[in-house]
Protein backbone atom coordinates (compact mmCIF):
# COMPACT_ATOMS: atom_id res chain seq x y z
CA UNK A 1 0.00 0.00 0.00
CA UNK A 2 1.38 3.41 -0.93
CA UNK A 3 1.78 5.87 1.93
CA UNK A 4 -1.15 8.22 2.46
CA UNK A 5 -1.17 11.94 1.73
CA UNK A 6 -1.51 13.95 4.93
CA UNK A 7 -4.45 16.35 5.32
CA UNK A 8 -2.67 19.34 6.90
CA UNK A 9 -3.59 22.97 7.55
CA UNK A 10 -1.51 23.91 4.50
CA UNK A 11 -3.60 21.53 2.35
CA UNK A 12 -6.87 22.84 3.76
CA UNK A 13 -5.92 26.48 3.14
CA UNK A 14 -5.61 25.61 -0.58
CA UNK A 15 -9.17 24.24 -0.49
CA UNK A 16 -10.86 26.75 1.85
CA UNK A 17 -13.04 29.39 0.20
CA UNK A 18 -13.61 32.29 2.64
CA UNK A 19 -17.13 33.75 2.57
CA UNK A 20 -17.62 36.47 -0.04
CA UNK A 21 -18.53 39.72 1.82
CA UNK A 22 -21.35 40.35 -0.72
CA UNK A 23 -22.93 36.91 -0.48
CA UNK A 24 -26.52 36.14 0.61
CA UNK A 25 -28.14 32.98 2.03
CA UNK A 26 -29.47 31.95 -1.39
CA UNK A 27 -25.98 31.47 -2.80
CA UNK A 28 -24.42 29.94 0.32
CA UNK A 29 -26.02 26.59 -0.54
CA UNK A 30 -29.21 24.81 0.53
CA UNK A 31 -28.64 21.42 2.16
CA UNK A 32 -31.12 18.73 3.14
CA UNK A 33 -30.55 16.41 6.09
CA UNK A 34 -32.67 13.21 6.11
CA UNK A 35 -32.44 11.75 9.59
CA UNK A 36 -34.06 10.48 12.74
CA UNK A 37 -36.62 8.00 14.01
CA UNK A 38 -38.48 7.68 17.33
CA UNK A 39 -35.84 7.91 20.10
CA UNK A 40 -33.15 9.09 17.68
CA UNK A 41 -34.36 12.53 16.60
CA UNK A 42 -31.22 13.91 18.28
CA UNK A 43 -29.18 12.56 15.36
CA UNK A 44 -31.13 14.86 13.04
CA UNK A 45 -30.66 17.80 15.41
CA UNK A 46 -26.89 17.30 15.61
CA UNK A 47 -26.38 16.79 11.86
CA UNK A 48 -28.58 19.79 10.96
CA UNK A 49 -26.97 22.14 13.46
CA UNK A 50 -23.46 21.14 12.36
CA UNK A 51 -24.50 21.67 8.73
CA UNK A 52 -25.80 25.17 9.43
CA UNK A 53 -22.79 26.12 11.56
CA UNK A 54 -20.34 25.09 8.82
CA UNK A 55 -21.45 27.92 6.56
CA UNK A 56 -24.48 26.56 4.74
CA UNK A 57 -26.99 29.30 3.82
CA UNK A 58 -30.13 27.19 4.28
CA UNK A 59 -30.86 23.79 5.82
CA UNK A 60 -34.05 21.77 5.47
CA UNK A 61 -34.38 18.66 7.63
CA UNK A 62 -36.60 15.73 6.66
CA UNK A 63 -37.73 13.68 9.68
CA UNK A 64 -40.63 11.49 10.83
CA UNK A 65 -43.57 13.41 12.35
CA UNK A 66 -42.56 12.69 15.95
CA UNK A 67 -39.50 14.92 15.51
CA UNK A 68 -41.28 18.03 14.28
CA UNK A 69 -41.46 20.01 17.55
CA UNK A 70 -38.06 18.80 18.72
CA UNK A 71 -36.40 20.11 15.55
CA UNK A 72 -38.30 23.41 15.49
CA UNK A 73 -37.50 24.15 19.14
CA UNK A 74 -33.88 22.90 19.06
CA UNK A 75 -32.85 24.75 15.90
CA UNK A 76 -35.18 27.60 14.93
CA UNK A 77 -32.94 28.40 11.93
CA UNK A 78 -33.65 25.04 10.24
CA UNK A 79 -36.73 24.40 8.07
CA UNK A 80 -38.51 21.13 8.77
CA UNK A 81 -40.38 18.75 6.46
CA UNK A 82 -42.00 15.64 7.90
CA UNK A 83 -42.80 12.18 6.65
CA UNK A 84 -46.47 11.17 6.82
CA UNK A 85 -45.42 8.42 9.25
CA UNK A 86 -45.09 9.26 12.95
CA UNK A 87 -42.14 7.18 14.14
CA UNK A 88 -39.89 6.47 11.15
CA UNK A 89 -39.31 7.54 7.57
CA UNK A 90 -41.43 5.80 4.92
CA UNK A 91 -41.56 8.18 1.94
CA UNK A 92 -38.94 10.83 1.20
CA UNK A 93 -40.61 13.74 -0.58
CA UNK A 94 -38.68 16.99 -0.78
CA UNK A 95 -40.30 20.30 -1.72
CA UNK A 96 -37.03 21.54 -3.24
CA UNK A 97 -33.94 20.50 -5.19
CA UNK A 98 -31.05 21.08 -2.77
CA UNK A 99 -27.35 21.46 -3.61
CA UNK A 100 -26.51 18.49 -1.37
CA UNK A 101 -28.15 15.86 0.85
CA UNK A 102 -26.92 14.04 3.95
CA UNK A 103 -28.88 10.86 4.72
CA UNK A 104 -28.81 8.19 7.41
CA UNK A 105 -28.21 9.44 10.97
CA UNK A 106 -30.68 7.72 13.32
CA UNK A 107 -33.12 6.61 10.59
CA UNK A 108 -33.26 2.98 11.79
CA UNK A 109 -33.76 -0.08 9.57
CA UNK A 110 -37.54 -0.49 9.49
CA UNK A 111 -38.76 -2.14 6.29
CA UNK A 112 -40.64 1.05 5.35
CA UNK A 113 -37.44 3.06 5.77
CA UNK A 114 -35.51 0.59 3.59
CA UNK A 115 -38.09 0.97 0.81
CA UNK A 116 -37.99 4.76 1.19
CA UNK A 117 -34.19 4.72 0.84
CA UNK A 118 -34.41 2.59 -2.31
CA UNK A 119 -36.98 4.92 -3.93
CA UNK A 120 -34.93 7.95 -2.92
CA UNK A 121 -31.71 6.53 -4.43
CA UNK A 122 -33.56 5.63 -7.62
CA UNK A 123 -34.54 9.25 -8.36
CA UNK A 124 -31.98 11.39 -6.51
CA UNK A 125 -29.48 13.39 -8.55
CA UNK A 126 -28.11 15.68 -5.78
CA UNK A 127 -24.58 15.18 -4.35
CA UNK A 128 -24.82 12.86 -1.36
CA UNK A 129 -23.30 11.99 2.00
CA UNK A 130 -24.44 8.57 3.27
CA UNK A 131 -24.00 7.62 6.92
CA UNK A 132 -25.12 5.38 9.76
CA UNK A 133 -28.33 3.37 9.21
CA UNK A 134 -28.41 4.24 5.49
CA UNK A 135 -25.03 2.46 5.23
CA UNK A 136 -26.35 -0.51 7.21
CA UNK A 137 -29.35 -0.78 4.86
CA UNK A 138 -27.01 -0.64 1.83
CA UNK A 139 -24.80 -3.34 3.37
CA UNK A 140 -27.84 -5.65 3.35
CA UNK A 141 -28.89 -4.62 -0.18
CA UNK A 142 -25.58 -4.29 -2.03
CA UNK A 143 -27.17 -4.15 -5.49
CA UNK A 144 -28.54 -0.71 -4.53
CA UNK A 145 -24.97 0.64 -4.50
CA UNK A 146 -25.26 0.83 -8.29
CA UNK A 147 -27.92 3.56 -7.86
CA UNK A 148 -25.60 5.94 -6.02
CA UNK A 149 -24.15 8.91 -7.95
CA UNK A 150 -20.41 8.85 -8.66
CA UNK A 151 -18.29 10.57 -5.96
CA UNK A 152 -20.93 10.10 -3.26
CA UNK A 153 -19.28 10.26 0.19
CA UNK A 154 -19.78 7.32 2.58
CA UNK A 155 -18.80 7.87 6.24
CA UNK A 156 -18.67 4.44 7.94
CA UNK A 157 -17.27 3.72 11.40
CA UNK A 158 -15.29 0.43 11.58
CA UNK A 159 -18.34 -1.80 12.14
CA UNK A 160 -20.34 -0.16 9.30
CA UNK A 161 -17.30 -0.52 7.03
CA UNK A 162 -17.05 -4.22 7.90
CA UNK A 163 -20.71 -4.72 6.99
CA UNK A 164 -20.06 -3.10 3.59
CA UNK A 165 -16.75 -4.74 2.59
CA UNK A 166 -16.62 -7.87 4.76
CA UNK A 167 -14.21 -8.83 7.56
CA UNK A 168 -10.47 -8.20 7.29
CA UNK A 169 -7.52 -9.88 9.01
CA UNK A 170 -5.02 -7.03 8.85
CA UNK A 171 -4.85 -3.30 8.30
CA UNK A 172 -3.43 -3.77 4.82
CA UNK A 173 -6.32 -6.09 3.90
CA UNK A 174 -8.79 -3.51 5.21
CA UNK A 175 -7.26 -0.85 2.96
CA UNK A 176 -7.12 -3.19 -0.06
CA UNK A 177 -10.80 -4.09 0.33
CA UNK A 178 -11.84 -0.46 0.85
CA UNK A 179 -9.87 0.69 -2.21
CA UNK A 180 -11.45 -2.08 -4.30
CA UNK A 181 -14.92 -1.07 -3.05
CA UNK A 182 -14.26 2.62 -3.78
CA UNK A 183 -13.03 1.81 -7.31
CA UNK A 184 -15.89 -0.57 -8.08
CA UNK A 185 -18.67 1.86 -7.12
CA UNK A 186 -16.71 5.13 -7.75
CA UNK A 187 -17.39 6.32 -4.20
CA UNK A 188 -15.37 8.29 -1.65
CA UNK A 189 -15.01 6.43 1.66
CA UNK A 190 -14.33 8.29 4.91
CA UNK A 191 -12.93 5.55 7.17
CA UNK A 192 -13.71 7.03 10.58
CA UNK A 193 -11.21 6.14 13.30
CA UNK A 194 -8.00 7.22 15.00
CA UNK A 195 -6.75 8.56 12.65
CA UNK A 196 -9.46 8.98 10.01
CA UNK A 197 -8.53 8.04 6.43
CA UNK A 198 -10.23 9.03 3.19
CA UNK A 199 -10.14 6.54 0.32
CA UNK A 200 -10.87 8.03 -3.09
CA UNK A 201 -10.31 5.11 -5.49
CA UNK A 202 -6.52 4.54 -5.28
CA UNK A 203 -5.77 7.80 -3.45
CA UNK A 204 -5.41 7.57 0.36
CA UNK A 205 -5.50 10.61 2.64
CA UNK A 206 -4.80 10.63 6.39
CA UNK A 207 -6.30 13.28 8.63
CA UNK A 208 -3.95 15.06 11.05
CA UNK A 209 -6.49 16.57 13.48
CA UNK A 210 -8.64 15.06 16.22
CA UNK A 211 -8.18 13.08 19.41
CA UNK A 212 -9.92 10.51 21.61
CA UNK A 213 -12.51 13.08 22.75
CA UNK A 214 -14.29 12.48 19.42
CA UNK A 215 -15.15 8.91 20.53
CA UNK A 216 -18.57 9.99 21.78
CA UNK A 217 -22.24 9.54 20.81
CA UNK A 218 -23.33 11.76 17.93
CA UNK A 219 -19.83 12.68 16.80
CA UNK A 220 -20.44 11.00 13.42
CA UNK A 221 -23.77 12.79 12.97
CA UNK A 222 -22.01 16.15 13.23
CA UNK A 223 -19.41 15.02 10.67
CA UNK A 224 -22.22 14.15 8.23
CA UNK A 225 -23.67 17.64 8.71
CA UNK A 226 -20.30 19.35 8.17
CA UNK A 227 -19.45 17.45 4.98
CA UNK A 228 -22.98 17.93 3.59
CA UNK A 229 -22.63 21.67 4.26
CA UNK A 230 -19.41 21.88 2.26
CA UNK A 231 -20.96 19.94 -0.64
CA UNK A 232 -23.93 22.32 -0.65
CA UNK A 233 -21.56 25.29 -0.68
CA UNK A 234 -20.06 24.01 -3.92
CA UNK A 235 -16.92 22.23 -2.73
CA UNK A 236 -16.02 19.22 -4.91
CA UNK A 237 -16.78 15.96 -3.07
CA UNK A 238 -13.10 15.06 -2.52
CA UNK A 239 -12.45 18.50 -1.02
CA UNK A 240 -15.68 18.50 1.03
CA UNK A 241 -14.62 15.18 2.60
CA UNK A 242 -11.08 16.38 3.40
CA UNK A 243 -12.18 19.76 4.76
CA UNK A 244 -14.97 18.10 6.77
CA UNK A 245 -12.78 15.58 8.60
CA UNK A 246 -10.05 18.17 9.20
CA UNK A 247 -12.42 20.76 10.69
CA UNK A 248 -14.31 18.13 12.74
CA UNK A 249 -11.03 16.97 14.30
CA UNK A 250 -9.84 20.53 14.81
CA UNK A 251 -12.83 21.34 17.06
CA UNK A 252 -11.69 18.55 19.42
CA UNK A 253 -8.08 19.78 19.41
CA UNK A 254 -9.17 23.33 20.29
CA UNK A 255 -11.78 22.29 22.90
CA UNK A 256 -9.78 19.60 24.71
CA UNK A 257 -7.77 21.91 27.05
CA UNK A 258 -11.08 23.41 28.23
CA UNK A 259 -13.29 20.31 28.40
CA UNK A 260 -10.98 17.36 29.01
CA UNK A 261 -11.79 14.05 27.30
CA UNK A 262 -14.65 12.99 29.55
CA UNK A 263 -17.02 15.94 29.25
CA UNK A 264 -16.54 16.53 25.52
CA UNK A 265 -19.78 15.74 23.61
CA UNK A 266 -20.99 16.00 20.02
CA UNK A 267 -22.57 19.35 20.94
CA UNK A 268 -19.06 20.55 21.88
CA UNK A 269 -18.00 19.89 18.25
CA UNK A 270 -20.77 22.21 17.06
CA UNK A 271 -19.94 24.82 19.71
CA UNK A 272 -16.29 24.98 18.61
CA UNK A 273 -16.85 25.11 14.82
CA UNK A 274 -16.53 28.91 14.84
CA UNK A 275 -13.17 28.78 16.64
CA UNK A 276 -12.00 26.08 14.22
CA UNK A 277 -12.80 28.29 11.20
CA UNK A 278 -11.12 31.28 12.85
CA UNK A 279 -7.97 29.25 13.57
CA UNK A 280 -7.60 28.59 9.82
CA UNK A 281 -7.02 32.32 9.38
CA UNK A 282 -4.60 32.59 12.30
Amino acid sequence: MKSPYLITKEEILKIYKPVNPHTHKGIQGHAVIIAGSYGKIGAGVLASKACLKSGCGLVTTFIPKCGYQILQISIPEVMTVTDENTNFITNIHLPLIPQAIGIGPGIGKELGTQKALFEFLRINKAPLVIDADALNILAENQSWLELIPENTILTPHPKELERLIGKWNSDSEKFQKTIAFSEKYKLIIVMKGAPTFIINKTEIYQNTTGNAALATAGSGDTLTGIITSFLAQGYEPKYAAKFGVYLHGLTADIALPKTGYESFTASTIIKYLGKAFLSLKA
